[in-house]
């Protein structure tokens, strides 16, 4: 059984909050980073560009260092 192993360079990202009710660049940047639904986690290259998604909806995710 292979071991598993962490992607050097990247982030988790999990959706604490809903978009309802957040203006369309807020609900837009989290399908960006492919969130839709609550609690869903996605990991991510740690990019500026990436950061910057996380930056603007920052009260809506929750970020683990990897």
């Amino acid at each position: 059984m292979a071991k598993a192993t962490k992607k050097a360079g990247t982030v988790k990202v999990t959706q604490i909050g809903s978009p309802i009710g957040r203006p369309a660049y807020q609900r837009e940047t989290l399908k960006g980073l492919g969130l839709n639904k609550m609690h869903r986690t996605r990991e991510l290259e740690d990019t500026p560009a990436v950061r910057g998604m996380i930056n603007t909806v920052a009260h809506l995710v929750r970020v683990e260092e990897s």
